[in-house]
C-alpha cells in the first residue's frame, strides 16, 4: 500500500525514475480499487445505462468508477512515464501502445525490463538509492 501512496503523493511527477515494484504495486492496488468501485456502483445502483436497439442495458460500472478513474489518470500516466525513464526510454514511448497488438506487447516488455544500472539522463537508479 505504501507504493500506491507514494505514486499518489507524487501526483503529477513525470521526472525521475520508478522501479518495477513501484509500478506494479500501483497497478495491483489500482485494479483492486477499480473492482471495488464497480461493485459499489452495482450495489448502489449508480451504474450507467445504455440504450442498445431500444433495450436499456446496465453497464457494470458507474459514477464511483468514473470518479476514481479520473482521480488516478494523471498519477497512472506519471508512474508509467517514470517507469519508462527507468529503462532509459522517453515517456513518449507510451504512445507506442497505439499500434495495435505489437505496440502493447512492446510497451509491456519495456515495463517488465530491469532498471538500467547507474544514473541515466532521467536521474539516479532508484534501486541504488535504497541500498
Amino acid at each position: 500500500m505504501n507504493w500506491y501512496l507514494k505514486v499518489i503523493k507524487n501526483y503529477a511527477g513525470f521526472r525521475g525514475r520508478a522501479r518495477r515494484k513501484e509500478y506494479w504495486m500501483f497497478a495491483l492496488f489500482n485494479l483492486i480499487f477499480v473492482v471495488v468501485a464497480a461493485i459499489v456502483d452495482n450495489i448502489l445502483g449508480t451504474t450507467f445505462k445504455m440504450d442498445m436497439g431500444g433495450q436499456g442495458v446496465n453497464l457494470p460500472y458507474g459514477y464511483f468508477y468514473l470518479l476514481y478513474a479520473l482521480a488516478v489518470l494523471i498519477p497512472g500516466l506519471a508512474v508509467s512515464v517514470r517507469r519508462l525513464h527507468d529503462v532509459g526510454k522517453s515517456g513518449w514511448m507510451l504512445l507506442i501502445s497505439l499500434i495495435p497488438i505489437a505496440g502493447a506487447i512492446w510497451l509491456l516488455v519495456l515495463i517488465l525490463t530491469n532498471s538500467k544500472p547507474g544514473e541515466n539522463k532521467y536521474g539516479p537508479n532508484p534501486k541504488e538509492i535504497l541500498i
